[in-house]
């Protein structure tokens, strides 16, 4: 797998497995690629904004044909955090959720939470690999 356009590629192709309802957990070290894959599903649901890493806030809501919420976790301490924070009910609302450091959620998270890993392996390679 190569670098950004192929990334930004796959991202788009994966947008067409979600519907209303899906949970996205985006599995990758820093630099894997997880928000430019995003930027490809968010290409893929027909969202055309700027798509940026929600690192200092948390969250960045998109108003895309289906209402994506997307999660940047690094920052986050505990999963009590994401619960008081009143994140937990974005997990069940009628939009798409991307979430970036599921780690930090895992026990939260439903079954049917789809799962993406991201593996970074040089310079402009890594590896995508979904299990669905």
């Amino acid at each position: 797998m190569g670098g950004v356009d192929e990334t930004i590629f796959l991202g788009r192709s994966f947008a067409f497995r979600l519907k209303k309802g899906s949970i996205v957990a985006l599995f990758g070290e820093l630099g894997a690629g997880k928000t430019t894959f995003v930027q490809g599903i968010m290409q893929g649901l027909g969202y055309h904004g700027v798509v940026n890493s929600p690192t200092f806030t948390y969250l960045h809501i998109y108003q895309a044909p289906i209402c994506t919420y997307h999660f940047d976790l690094y920052r986050l301490k505990e999963v009590k955090d994401f619960i008081t924070l009143g994140f937990e009910e974005y997990l069940y609302e009628e939009g798409i959720c991307l979430i970036e450091w599921p780690e930090k959620i895992l026990s939260i998270l439903p079954p049917e939470t789809l799962q993406v890993k991201l593996e970074h392996k040089g310079e402009e390679k890594r590896t995508i690999t979904w299990d669905c």
